[in-house]
């Protein structure tokens, strides 16, 4: 079963305040199973604007991702996040189909790792689908790993572009090298007609 995710990203305004949204918000996401893969840390943007907090949480599966989310202990906590910061929060279906470093890998690299985190609007389907062709030499060589390509999600909070990625690396080094690699930005030159994005890349938590 795939399992599920929150992409969160935020600008905190007000420090003391969110302190008592991860009071609440962290004994909830234990409640339902949910483990931190990115907790803000060190990031690069490579596309677009960013917010300065990046979240990503992941949950056995998409039904329980949504249940923690609305249940009224994270409701609870959620207020003071409203109330002390701007920013967007998206759950989503992960991604169970045909990774391109299956012949190498497992799975995601155990550890923190590193994660490239994109919220893209495709404008040319066709064009796209050449990117992706393209994009999967890359991200078999430096061995990522989509952890959510796609699929299902529920827009909770603030808007959303119409497709999120989060690919997961060994480490924070690999996931700009694959970035910047002649094989990207091959890739990365088809998707710029395509499509409009943003792009971050960011360490995972410890």
């Amino acid at each position: 079963m795939a399992k599920g995710y929150w992409i969160s990203r935020l600008d905190v305004t007000d420090a003391e305040r969110y302190k008592l949204y991860i009071d609440g918000a962290n004994a909830a996401i234990a409640r339902f199973g949910g483990r931190f893969l990115v907790r803000g840390g060190a990031f690069e943007a490579v596309e677009g604007t960013s917010r300065s907090r990046n979240v990503v949480v992941e949950f056995p599966d998409y039904d329980t991702a949504l249940a923690c989310f609305h249940s009224p202990e994270y409701q609870a906590a959620y207020q003071h996040r409203l109330a002390a910061s701007e920013g967007e929060h998206v759950v989503i279906e992960g991604y169970e189909g045909a990774q391109p470093a299956a012949g190498v890998l497992d799975g995601p690299a155990e550890g923190p790792g590193a994660y490239w985190i994109l919220r893209v609007d495709v404008n040319d389907p066709e064009a796209y689908k050449a990117y992706v062709t393209i994009d999967a030499i890359a991200v078999e060589k430096y061995r990522g790993w989509f952890v959510v390509r796609g699929g299902r999600y529920e827009v909770v909070h603030g808007s959303a572009r119409s497709r999120n990625v989060v690919l997961a690396f060994a480490d924070y080094e690999t996931a700009l090298a694959c970035y910047r690699s002649p094989e990207y930005q091959e890739a990365l030159a088809i998707r710029r007609t395509a499509a409009d994005a943003e792009v971050i890349i960011i360490g995972g938590a410890g």
